[in-house]
């Protein structure tokens, strides 16, 4: 049976991040992909210019007619925006919480731009973060959410992973791309224990996207009954692969979005 994955974002009309880089993500993986938007958004690989929220009724009204006609396996959140969006989205998926949810607390676009209005944060924290499965943050974010300096060793990430879990989800994938180092490792905590995820740092400057990406492929291997560690082992190293196939692209002058068909097109971009 195909499984069905639900996205609660932002639009990126560049097609790297957001709603866009998640229905990709979702299609690569096997799992069918649907998307409730919360905001548009005017940017590009080089930044964003402008952020438009959606009304909360009507972000709640997609949604609701998802859930009310398909049958959810999973659900992903990313940009939310404000703390209406927050709080709306938090009313209705109270209602389905047998559903796997990962939370993407998008905050800050790769080029610096806020995403996430600063009023919203306790809104995400005290609303959102309990009926998170798997929340996703990377060091800024994680850092934000706690209220405390951005961790910069494995001691740090691992401390702020068991922090988060303490604020209600039932696993935190902290992710340590912000780190100095040819390394670029991520920790999933869960209750009883936790996993470090290895990975090297990979070069390059076609990275947009690389947070809502492995957040959607989390979401579509938890919805395939995967594990917590093998959702998250299986996403990371299909983003490596992502990432090292960019160069493939040719998608503007800024931070490029990252290949989510690296498997499945061939150089020309035909099937494979």
């Amino acid at each position: 049976m195909i499984r069905n994955v639900l996205s609660i974002a932002g639009s990126d009309p560049s097609g790297g991040a957001g709603i866009q880089a998640d229905l990709k993500t979702f299609s690569a993986h096997g799992v069918y992909g649907m998307a409730a938007l919360t905001a548009l958004t005017a940017q590009n690989t080089q930044g964003v210019s402008a952020v438009h929220p959606l009304p909360p009724d009507f972000v709640v009204e997609q949604i609701r007619m998802v859930f009310a006609d398909i049958r959810v396996d999973a659900v992903k959140i990313g940009m939310i925006a404000n703390a209406r969006i927050a709080e709306a989205v938090a009313d209705v998926l109270a209602a389905y919480r047998d559903c796997m949810i990962v939370l993407d607390p998008v905050m800050i676009a790769k080029g610096g731009a806020a995403l996430l209005d600063p009023a919203a944060v306790a809104a995400l924290v005290e609303r959102l973060l309990p009926l998170a499965t798997v929340l996703t943050p990377n060091l800024p974010e994680a850092a934000a959410l706690l209220g405390v300096d951005p961790a910069t060793d494995r001691g740090a990430m691992q401390a702020q992973a068991e922090s988060l879990l303490g604020l209600g989800p039932r696993a935190v994938l902290v992710k340590g791309g912000h780190l100095g180092g040819s390394e670029s490792p991520d920790i999933l905590a869960m209750a009883d224990h936790a996993v470090w995820l290895d990975g090297d740092r990979l070069p390059g400057a076609n990275t947009h996207g690389t947070g809502c990406t492995l957040s959607s492929a989390l979401a579509a291997g938890l919805a395939k009954g995967r594990s917590f560690e093998q959702a998250a082992s299986t996403a990371k190293s299909w983003l490596a692969g992502a990432i090292a196939s960019a160069d493939r692209l040719d998608v503007g002058s800024g931070h490029g979005p990252v290949h989510h068909f690296h498997t499945l097109w061939t150089e020309e971009g035909n099937a494979k």
